[in-house]
Parts: structure tokens; sequence; C-alpha cells
């Protein structure tokens, strides 16, 4: 998946020293430190609280066992942990517009991942209205963030982390529920990305810079939105798993393209 990123962070924390001298000595700049700190915590704390709410009437009203329960409240804070602990690493610690929207979409995603344990538990349908709704909204809301971003002026490098990371696990979350109408080899839509940055740990070459390109944006760009297609109730199964198998099918070639492409680049010492 390929991102493009928000640029340069214009308002990522404060100037050193301009709270001393406009506000009133150390102190001062000391106190919006603070501020800033807890605003993130805050963030970070609703960033659990929310989806797990959200999954824990999930578990309590559908969940058709207790250990199923228990599995829906686990699995659906695994995606606003691990933003949450990203948020609090980073230095500086600011949140800004364009990041609380993609936080949004982190929490539709937790509770995304519960929709799908309950689909695999049969308590609940594999495509509904609701669903389509819920994962509209998430995909709606991956351009709204940068929109936000640009109109903001509040881009960031760790912004543009978050949003990737976010797209990722969403694609995941995604071709999960969609592999019980279509099949499981559609979760290798959503897990392609990981295989590749795993295999990069392996192969170095496969760590080198892309260059653009407009096919790999454009099957990147497709995927979210066949996923969703196919899980609209109104899609006849063979068509979703047709459109589906076509998205895997670009996808790999995309990869592999890319792949093939590094490789001769480690080769030549030139960026693809």
């Amino acid at each position: 998946m390929e991102k493009t990123g928000r640029g340069p962070d214009r308002h990522g924390g404060r100037t050193p020293g301009a709270g001393s001298s406009a506000a009133g000595g150390p102190d001062a700049g000391a106190s919006a430190r603070g501020t800033g700190r807890g605003r993130v915590a805050w963030d970070a704390v609703v960033l659990i609280l929310a989806p797990g709410a959200v999954a824990l009437v999930l578990a309590l009203t559908l969940a058709p066992n207790a250990g199923t329960a228990v599995v829906i409240m686990a699995v659906a804070l695994i995606a606003p942990a691990v933003a949450a602990v990203s948020l609090l690493r980073r230095r500086p610690r600011a949140v800004t517009t364009a990041d609380r929207v993609t936080l949004l979409r982190v929490g539709l995603i937790g509770v995304l991942t519960a929709a799908a344990v309950l689909i695999f538990a049969e308590a609940i349908p594999a495509r509904s209205w609701v669903l389509a709704v819920v994962i509209g909204v998430a995909l709606l809301l991956d351009a709204v963030d940068g929109w936000v971003a640009r109109h903001t002026r509040s881009s960031s490098a760790s912004g543009a982390r978050l949003d990737m990371e976010a797209d990722a696990a969403a694609l995941l979350v995604v071709s999960l529920i969609a592999a019980a109408t279509v099949g499981w080899w559609a979760v290798a839509i959503g897990a392609m990305r990981y295989l590749f940055a795993a295999a990069a740990r392996i192969r170095p070459a496969l760590r080198g810079e892309l260059r653009y390109s407009l096919f790999r944006r454009t099957v990147a760009a497709i995927q979210a939105s066949v996923l969703w297609v196919a899980l609209l109730p109104i899609t006849p199964v063979p068509l979703a798993a047709a459109v589906t198998a076509i998205a895997l099918t670009l996808l790999v070639l995309s990869f592999a393209r890319d792949a093939i492409g590094l490789e001769r680049s480690a080769r030549t010492g030139k960026t693809r």
C-alpha cells in the first residue's frame, strides 16, 4: 500500500523558549508541555475505551458463549491499543485534528474486528447493511483525514505513519470479514503488506525506496473499495468472489513488480 504521507509537521510542538519569553518564564513552557502530554494521554484513553465499550455491548448481547465474548473483548482492543502506544511515544507529544479523524477510524477498526469474531462464530450474518455502513464510514475517513491535514496545515510525519498503519489494519480486518463470504484466500489482500514487510526483514533489497507508480497507487486504492462492494448484501456471491479475485491478482502483480524492481535496483545502486 503506497501512502504519500502528510508532509512536515508544522504544528507538532512549541518552539523552545517561546513559552518562556512570551508567557512568563520556564515554568510556563513546562506547563504547556504538561498540557500537551495530558491531551495525548486523554486521546489514548478514549481510543481504547470507546471501541472497548462497543465491543463489550456486542459481547454481552450477541456472543454465543463466554469464550467468544472474551475473544471479542481482546481482539477489539488490539488496533486501538497499538495506536494508543504510538501516541504516547511521540516526541513531541501532540495530536492534530487530522490525527483525531484517523483515531476515529482506528476505533471503528476495533469494532469491525469484534464483528469479524461474531461472524465466524455465526452470531451475525457475514453481510449486512449495518456492517456495510460501518465499513464504508471507516473507508471514507481515510480520505477525510488527509483532507483535514492539508486544510488545517496540521501535517506531520507521525500522522502519516499512523494513517498508513490504520490503512493496513483496516484492509486486513475487512479482508478477514470478506473471507467469510468469498473464501479464506481473500485474507491475502490484507496480509500482503505485512508479508512484504516480513520479507524485507530477511531480504535487505526489499527495504529500498520506491519511485512513484500510478499502477501501484491505483491497485492499492481499489482494494478496500472492491472488498466493500463484495460485502454489500445486494452483490451476488459469485460476482463478489470474482471482483475480489481480480483485485487480489492485481495486488500480487503490483507487489511482485515492486519486489523485482527493488532487487534490480539493489544490484545497480539505483532507486526504483
